[in-house]
């Protein structure tokens, strides 16, 4: 270092740091404090702004290039130029006139996909919660006896912790693929997988058990020339065409199909009723002795085991929120008490005039039992009637399933988690094919895993179903915590979301308590579901240690072939990194930048980020801006990070506008958690909030 003079203590002092050849050298300024003091100013911001930026920034090529580092690569065949990234640049945006008509096309294009009114999105996951009368009652029987008409109304009962809960994360975050949508908002990408992996596995169960109680009902009643899982499979090829045709079709055919059941459950109350009126209540009193338990524990004992089977009936229930941005606005919470208040009804009640018109031992080993209440209520024509509409509202099961997962899927391959190939969809019907064959591929791959065995899915599903059931607690904790400023309504008391995570936890210890061999079954097929999400999101990470292995041994770069290879692994991980995210921010504080930043190098595969400013064209841009993205800059390496100033207004508009301009998706923009006098609803920015 050069001094131009002997300066004096306090004085600002002009140094000559090096420069590359050809280069004017920057000025920059050394404070000495060992010498008198000086009443000379200190420079402006504007002479010094760029002073604070590491000597490394100051000598960087001015046409742009690598990073240096001193930090040798890891890889024996590979420089520095492989594992850093290009310095950032500085630009200054203006919105065309085709970004704004496309922006304005994208909004109107998901608005419009609000095209569910409150009984069409209610019969989308009700035929599910209520055509799950026709398995359920013989299992719950069979752990709770005679007491299981109060279990039933107590399990059903339990959804009123959880509607409440599940409608304040639905006014926050209106985003489709709940509850992991909620979770990539209020935490990190990697918790979110896990909800993601949950509901994958609660969505096929769905499916699959569909699909097979259906089979198996029929095969109960007519001798097939098929075996049962044959039948179930016709199912899933049936309803895979049926969800070919798109989501609104879709939701017309199961609105009809739950008109039929609740008719026809109607229809068999009715019937049961005055058989139970004209047959008296003998039947119900020797079903009552035969089945009492011996002393107040084992009562209590039977109860808890009938409630925790019993949760199996309401299964379909946390389908909704999976496609809530497909809901009309203000419709969600009437969906919600749409499927829970005739839950509550028809499951104990069915439950009870069972007990009241069929013998013990028969509804012990019964498999059709509501088809033999029919029987009995009304003779051959309502139990044929009650075979028929059960074996439709089953197979409508499998229509949740699909669209549910349809919605999960796609908003994975948004995030980049699943590959973007996934997005095709079908150009007359706008049906994601990829998507559904996939799902429905999966699920066979399931139902063949267990050897068509349905009662084991029908464990695994129950603990499932409980398990996804206490991500809505968890993930309003989270948005409390981490985003507490997010606009939302009604406010839950903090009493209700611990009680609800208690009820899951003891009920999921209660089912693994009645067959320990559920964890098993759901520990392997979690497990595996979060391989396959982990490789495919870190796909950068594992081809790095793939190179890593390949590159340990110096003979296998001396083949061509085995050099190519190499050599494509190097081009494939370039390209995914190059996948560019921006964050939308509104200041310069640079803790602020540093977390949103680090949150990008943490959660997403990707070596180029955008900061990205809107500002009004006569206005102020924040003063430190460009300087303390310059430091970061240098400060993230491995991450080129570009500065853009935008002339526009913050809004949901110019947000699109922007993101068709960068061809960044809006689910990859990111920003901080809106106050509650932000002026637009959050889900229509379509971007992820990951900061407070």
């Amino acid at each position: 270092m050069e001094k131009t003079s002997q300066p004096t203590e306090g004085e600002w002092i002009a140094i000559e740091p090096p420069h590359n050849a050809g280069a004017p050298p920057p000025t920059c300024y050394e404070y000495n404090n060992q010498a008198e003091p000086s009443t000379a100013p200190p420079p402006t911001f504007r002479e010094s702004q760029f002073d604070v930026i590491l000597r490394r920034q100051r000598m960087r090529p001015r046409e742009g290039g690598f990073k240096f580092t001193a930090v040798p690569s890891r890889f024996l065949n590979l420089t520095n130029d492989f594992e850093f990234a290009g310095w950032g640049s500085f630009f200054r945006v203006k919105l065309t006139s085709d970004d704004i008509s496309v922006g304005s096309e994208t909004l109107r294009t998901a608005r419009n996909h609000a095209v569910l009114g409150q009984f069409t999105a209610s019969a989308l996951a009700g035929n599910d919660i209520l055509g799950g009368v026709f398995y359920t009652l013989p299992a719950m029987f069979a752990v709770s006896s005679v007491y299981s008409p109060i279990s039933l109304f107590i399990a059903t009962l339990t959804l009123f912790l959880w509607r409440p809960i599940m409608e304040e994360l639905g006014s926050a975050l209106p985003i489709s693929g709940a509850p992991y949508t909620y979770l990539l908002n209020v935490s990190s990408k990697a918790l979110a997988l896990v909800g993601a992996a949950l509901l994958l596995l609660d969505f096929a169960s769905t499916a699959v058990i569909s699909a097979a109680t259906a089979s198996s009902y029929l095969a109960g009643e007519v001798s097939l020339p098929f075996p049962p899982y044959v039948g179930a499979i016709i199912v899933f090829v049936i309803f895979t065409a049926i969800s070919l045709c798109g989501l609104k079709e879709s939701s017309r055919v199961a609105f009809g199909i739950l008109a039929l059941h609740a008719v026809t459950m109607i229809i068999l109350i009715i019937a049961s009723i005055v058989a139970w009126a004209r047959l008296g209540s003998s039947q119900l009193k020797e079903n009552w002795e035969a089945g009492q338990a011996a002393s107040a524990g084992a009562i209590v004992h039977e109860i808890f085991n009938g409630i925790c089977i019993g949760m199996l009936g309401l299964t379909g229930f946390e389908c909704a929120p999976a496609y809530i941005a497909k809901i009309r606005p203000g419709r969600y919470p009437k969906v919600l008490r749409n499927l829970h208040l005739p839950a509550i009804v028809l499951n104990a009640t069915m439950m009870l005039l069972v007990m009241a018109l069929i013998p013990f031992e028969t509804i012990l080993h019964g498999d059709n039992i509501l088809s033999l209440l029919a029987q009995k209520a009304a003779g051959r024509w309502l139990r044929l009637w009650v075979v028929i509409e059960a074996i439709i509202v089953l197979c409508a099961g499998v229509l949740t399933g699909i669209l549910s997962a349809c919605e999960l899927l796609e908003q994975l391959s948004q995030d980049r988690v699943l590959p973007q190939v996934f997005l095709r969809k079908v150009p007359s019907t706008g049906a994601p094919h990829l998507i559904i064959l996939s799902f429905i591929g999966f699920s066979g791959i399931i139902y063949a895993s267990t050897g068509a065995q349905l009662s084991i899915i029908s464990k695994m599903f129950s603990v499932v179903w409980l398990a996804v059931m206490m991500l809505f607690p968890l993930s309003l904790v989270l948005l409390r915590f981490s985003r507490p400023r997010l606009p939302r309504s009604p406010h839950t008391s903090m009493s209700i979301v611990f009680a609800s995570i208690v009820v899951a936890v003891t009920v999921i210890g209660g089912n693994i308590a009645i067959d320990p061999t559920i964890a098993g079954y759901f520990a392997a097929y979690f497990i595996a579901i979060m391989l396959f999400f982990s490789v495919s999101h870190n796909k950068t990470r594992v081809l790095r240690w793939l190179y890593w292995s390949y590159d340990q041994y110096p003979l296998l770069h001396k083949w061509r072939l085995t050099r190519q290879w190499g050599e494509r692994i190097i081009k494939l991980m370039t390209r995914l990194r190059l996948q560019p995210v921006c964050i939308l921010v509104k200041g310069d504080e640079i803790n602020n930048l540093f977390k949103m930043i680090l949150y990008v190098c943490q959660n997403e595969d990707t070596s180029c980020l955008k900061i990205v400013h809107f500002h009004d064209p006569a206005g102020d841009i924040p003063s430190e801006l460009e300087a303390n993205a310059k430091i970061l800059d240098e400060a993230f390496p491995e991450i080129t990070i570009d500065l853009m100033l935008v002339d526009g207004t913050f809004e949901p508009l110019t947000v699109a506008a922007l993101a068709h301009q960068l061809e960044i998706p809006r689910s990859l923009m990111f920003m901080s958690c809106p106050g509650p006098h932000f002026p637009y609803a959050t889900a229509d920015f379509g971007t992820r909030i990951i900061s407070l």
